[in-house]
């Protein structure tokens, strides 16, 4: 037996959830493992956020085509015949009828995040290898249990945000058919990343040309405070919050269904739908705690505080701007 065909066999669970679960998050921790290695013994972070990128990408093709996974495996291994791969576009057409077929709102959500860790994960990239390092990193790179740490961290960040998405992607296509065409959350869910994924890419790149400006010695001023910088301290955080809660309340919506209930195997629980809402809203929850109160806003807040912590127009401008909300 192949290791694909006995890592198939091994997560055969009952549940389709914990079928597409399982694998999905071993998958993460065995890629960050996998990049942590080298990353470690160099004391390099080059390929950190690349890595992260590369993992949310991995996990998202593997649950969307998972059970076709299965299919094929199981027909390879009796003589049968293998199912094609399902269509993208036949996902939005409804003519992709075989049990192997996908539903749009499956689709959509993949490639929301297939869109965000590309383009994320491509500026990050581009990011370090020009500045060469990445201030994060400069203690915990030089302890290896630290650094490796950061890499499982990692894994759980991208497992836990994955989360709707999963659940979602792990529901057959049977199921997902029922459900009406397009339901409010589906409006509201798309509007909220559409909008929350043009604000970070708009902030990031008001802060690219800042700082390329300061380069060019076109300006001399010390931290942003221009274009979306001005309605908000860090637009950029703002954005990425705003685009997950978008993902999670498309994926809610679905799954607090009866359709959803039954798909992911709370049907009949008193508690099926509070749970469906805490599988739904960790992601959007974690990301923006992770923001708030550990990577993001804490450090970047305090590097710019003990810089200009002094300075009258710093200090104004943290007065009239607001932290992480954008003012009208």
């Amino acid at each position: 037996m192949s290791l694909l065909g006995a890592a198939l066999r091994l997560t055969h669970f009952r549940s389709p959830f914990l079928r597409t679960l399982v694998p999905s998050i071993g998958l993460a921790y065995a890629i960050q493992a996998g990049v942590a290695v080298p990353s470690v013994l160099a004391q390099s972070e080059r390929y950190y956020d690349l890595s992260g990128s590369l993992t949310y990408l991995s996990c998202t093709a593997l649950s969307l085509y998972l059970p076709t996974l299965r299919a094929r495996a199981a027909a390879g291994a009796t003589g049968g015949v293998r199912p094609p791969w399902p269509s993208l576009l036949a996902s939005f057409t409804g003519s992709g009828g075989a049990a192997a077929a996908l539903n749009w709102r499956q689709v959509v959500l993949s490639a929301a995040v297939a869109v965000w860790a590309t383009r994320l994960g491509t500026f990050l990239f581009q990011r370090i290898m020009k500045d060469g390092s990445d201030s994060r990193f400069d203690e915990i790179k030089k302890s290896p249990p630290a650094f490796l740490g950061a890499f499982f961290a990692q894994a759980t960040w991208v497992s836990l945000c994955l989360m709707p998405v999963l659940a979602v992607n792990s529901i057959p296509h049977g199921l997902l058919a029922s459900l009406p065409t397009l339901m409010l959350t589906d409006i509201v869910g798309i509007a909220l990343y559409l909008g929350g994924l043009g604000f970070e890419v708009t902030a990031d790149r008001q802060k690219d040309q800042w700082v390329a400006e300061k380069r060019e010695k076109k300006h001399d001023e010390d931290f942003l405070t221009r274009g979306l910088w001005s309605k908000s301290r860090h637009p950029n955080y703002f954005g990425e919050s705003t685009l997950w809660t978008g993902i999670a309340t498309v994926a809610g919506g679905v799954m607090v269904s009866n359709v959803g209930q039954l798909g992911i195997g709370l049907a009949g629980s008193p508690w099926g739908v509070v749970a469906a809402l805490a599988m739904a809203g960790v992601s959007p929850a974690f990301v923006s705690f992770l923001l708030l109160k550990v990577s993001g806003v804490p450090m970047s807040e305090t590097k710019y505080d003990k810089k200009y912590g002094d300075r009258a127009d710093y200090q104004e401008w943290k007065k009239n701007t607001p932290m992480f909300i954008p003012k009208l």
